[in-house]
C-alpha cells in the first residue's frame, strides 16, 4: 500500500526482501563503511556515517522510501519540510516509535516518550529547572567539575614528564567522565555516587541497544525470556531501583529538596494540582532521560570541538585570545564570562553543523497528511538526515563542507540561505529542553582547557566518525596537551 501510494507521486526507493526488507543491506553497508578512514581535513562525513542513505540519495533523489523491517520510512532531505513537521502543533505528527531497548534506557513515562497533554505537563514542570537563573547556579558546578578533571591531569603525569611536557589524553574518555560528573552533580546533587552507579547501568543498557538497532525487530520478541532480554530486564529493574532509592532519600529529608533537577521535579510531586504534578514513576523516567541526554551528546560534542580546534590552530588562538580578554589567564570563569564569548559560540555552532551528535530526527504520522506536495499516509515514519541537510551547498554555500565558524557571525537565523537552517537541537515545541545547559557546559570545559593548554591531534588519531546512537569517533580521540608557557 505504502509503496504504491508513493510510487504514484514519483517517490521510489531501494528494493527489499519480504522478511528483512532493507535491514540486511543497511547492516552490510555500515560494516563496510567502518573499515574506511577519512582524510583529516575532510568534513564530508555523511557517506561514512550513513553509506546506505548516501547511495539511495544518489539513486532515488532527495526523497525516497525504504523499509526498516515492517516500518515504512520516508527519508526527506528538505529543511523547509523538516521545519514544517518539527514545528507541528496539531498532534498528528508524533515522535517515531522507538525500539524496546531504547525505551528501557529512557523509560516510557519520561519527557522523551510522552505525547499530548502528558508532554505539556512534563515540559511545563521541567522548564523552570532549565531557566537562565538556575543555569547560572549550575555553571558553578560545571566549573568545579572541570577543575577537578584538570587537577587530576596534573596529579597523574608520568614520572618522566615535567610541568612543561606535553601530555597525551584520550579526550573522548576524559569528556565522558566530565559529562557524567556534571550531570550526576546537577541531577542528583548530594547523591552523586548513586548517580554514577545509574550511569554504569545505563551504559550497559546502551550497549545492548546499539548492538540490536540494525537487527530485524519482530514485535512481541521483547517479551520472550531470552538470555539477552533477561539481562535487559535485570538492568532495567536495577536502574529503577537505583533512581527510586535516590528519590526516596530526598523525599525523606523533608527539606526544600534542593536546586538540582531532581529537586525541581520533587516539588511538583507534592503539588495538589494535576497539571503541575509528576508521579514517582514519571520522576524516575525523567531523571533517566535527563541523565542520558545530559552526558551522551555533550561528550561527543566536546570531542568534535577539540578535534576541530586541533586541526585549525588559527581558531584555537582566536578563542584563546577571546578567553584571555574576557576572563584572563588564570581567573575562574562564570556564566557571565560565557555569555561574552562570541567567537566560542560561533565555533560551537559550526561544530554542531558539521558533527552534530544527533545525526537524524524522525516523526510518525498518526493520520494522512499533506507535506509540501506530498500526500503522506498514516503510519509513515518521516526521517530527516541532519548531516545531509547541514552540508547542502544550495543552503550553506559552496563552502558547506568546510569549517567556517564565521558563517554564524550574525547568528543562526542568518547563517544560511534559508533562515534557521541549523536543526541540531530541533525546532518547534519539542526543541531540546537542555540546549542551553549543553552550551554552557561545553563553554566551561573548552574555556578552562584553552586557558591552560594548546591542543593538537596525536599521530595515532584516525578520522572515522561513526553512528553509535550518537555520532562519535570510532577509534577515540587521542590528543596532545601542551601546557601554556607563563
Amino acid at each position: 500500500m505504502f509503496t504504491k501510494r508513493f510510487k504514484k507521486q514519483g517517490i521510489t526507493g531501494p528494493k527489499y526482501k519480504i522478511f528483512y526488507r532493507n535491514v540486511n543491506e543497511i547492516k552490510k553497508k555500515k560494516r563496510e563503511s567502518q573499515h574506511s578512514i577519512l582524510d583529516l581535513n575532510s568534513n564530508d562525513v555523511f557517506p561514512r556515517v550513513y553509506p546506505h542513505y548516501q547511495q539511495w540519495f544518489s539513486q532515488y533523489g532527495e526523497t525516497f522510501l525504504y523499509w526498516n523491517g515492517a516500518e515504512p520510512r520516508l527519508c526527506i532531505a528538505d529543511i523547509e519540510l523538516a521545519k514544517q513537521v518539527l514545528s507541528n502543533k496539531l498532534g498528528y505528527v508524533v515522535k517515531a516509535k522507538t525500539r524496546p531497548e531504547l525505551r528501557s534506557q529512557l523509560g516510557i513515562k519520561g519527557l522523551f516518550h510522552v505525547e499530548g497533554a502528558d508532554w505539556v505537563r512534563h515540559r511545563r514542570i521541567l522548564n523552570p529547572a532549565f531557566s537562565i537563573d538556575r543555569l547560572k547556579i549550575m555553571a558553578k558546578e560545571m566549573v568545579n567539575c572541570t577543575l577537578k578533571m584538570l587537577d587530576e591531569w596534573k596529579k597523574h603525569r608520568n614520572e618522566e614528564e615535567t610541568e612543561k611536557s606535553a601530555i597525551k589524553k584520550e579526550m573522548d574518555k576524559e569528556f565522558l567522565r566530565l559529562s557524567v560528573d556534571i550531570i550526576a552533580t546537577t541531577t542528583f546533587g548530594s547523591n552523586y555516587e548513586e548517580g554514577m552507579e545509574v550511569f554504569r547501568v545505563q551504559e550497559e543498557l546502551k550497549n545492548f541497544c546499539t548492538a540490536s538497532l540494525t537487527n530485524i525487530f519482530i514485535p512481541g520478541t521483547e517479551y520472550l525470556p531470552t538470555p539477552r532480554n533477561l539481562r535487559i530486564w535485570k538492568l532495567e529493574r536495577k536502574m529503577k531501583k537505583l533512581v527510586k532509592k535516590i528519590v526516596d532519600s530526598r523525599l525523606q529529608s523533608k527539606s526544600d529538596y534542593g536546586d538540582d533537577f531532581l529537586g525541581a521535579m520533587l516539588k511538583s510531586y507534592e503539588s495538589e494540582k494535576k497539571e503541575k504534578k509528576l508521579s514517582i514513576e514519571e520522576i524516575i523516567d525523567d531523571c533517566r532521560t535527563i541523565f542520558l541526554g545530559g552526558y551522551e551528546s555533550t561528550t561527543n560534542l566536546l570531542s568534535w570541538i577539540t578535534m576541530l580546534l586541533s586541526l585549525h590552530q588559527d581558531w584555537q588562538e582566536k578563542l584563546r585570545e577571546e578567553i584571555f580578554k574576557e576572563c584572563g589567564k588564570d581567573k575562574i570563569p562564570n556564566s557571565d564570562t560565557f555569555s561574552k564569548l562570541k567567537l566560542m559560540n560561533m565555533m560551537i555552532l559550526e561544530t554542531l553543523r558539521l558533527y552534530g551528535p544527533v545525526p537524524f530526527m524522525s516523526r510518525e504520522t498518526l493520520q494522512d497528511m499533506k507535506l509540501g506536495k506530498l500526500e503522506v499516509p498514516k503510519g509513515t515514519t518521516l526521517v530527516f538526515p541532519l548531516f545531509k541537510m547541514h552540508s547542502d551547498k544550495a543552503i550553506w554555500g559552496e563552502d558547506a563542507d568546510k569549517f567556517n565558524p564565521m558563517r554564524f557571525e550574525n547568528g543562526i537565523s542568518q547563517a544560511a540561505n534559508l533562515p534557521n537552517a541549523l536543526l541540531t537541537f530541533s525546532t518547534g515545541p519539542r526543541a531540546c529542553i537542555g540546549q542551553n545547559f549543553t552550551m554552557m557546559e561545553v563553554k566551561a570545559a573548552i574555556t578552562m582547557i584553552l586557558q591552560r593548554f594548546r591542543v593538537s591531534l596525536s599521530s595515532e588519531y584516525k578520522h572515522a566518525p561513526m553512528d553509535h546512537i550518537t555520532v562519535q569517533p570510532q577509534y577515540g580521540l587521542p590528543i596532545m596537551l601542551q601546557p601554556l608557557e607563563d
